[in-house]
């Protein structure tokens, strides 16, 4: 195949969407996330902890006394893609989110996450 062909391909392969997850599995923080293309973003969080800039400095802060070795980078659900034209799946990741924010709890001494504001999980 040449350059086009696979730039093309690569465009047109559905993403992974879902939920995911950085875990310190040294105290058992994590931090949550969602995205429309998962594979990306845990690259992307790779590589600021790497170069240190990750905007969650606590979780940043781990990262740089403990070590990459100490975290664990994973999806934790993901959502079929959609066959609906023009589907926005912001609602759907938001409401998959809200579940895995309240099994999870990942505030204070157990996450990265800010104390949720009343009402919000």
């Amino acid at each position: 195949m040449d350059k086009k062909a696979l730039k093309r391909e690569y465009k047109e392969t559905t993403r992974p969407m879902g939920v995911y997850q950085i875990r310190n599995a040294v105290d058992g923080k994590v931090l949550i996330g969602t995205s429309t293309d998962l594979p990306s973003i845990l690259n992307r969080h790779r590589a600021q902890l790497g170069f240190g800039s990750h905007r969650n400095r606590g979780l940043q802060a781990d990262w740089n006394r403990l070590g990459a070795e100490a975290f664990e980078i994973g999806i934790l659900d993901t959502l079929p893609p959609s066959d609906q034209p023009g589907y926005d799946p912001a609602d759907d990741l938001a409401a998959l989110e809200g579940l895995w924010l309240e099994k999870l709890m990942p505030y204070g001494e157990s996450g990265y996450h800010a104390e949720p504001k009343a009402g919000k999980p």
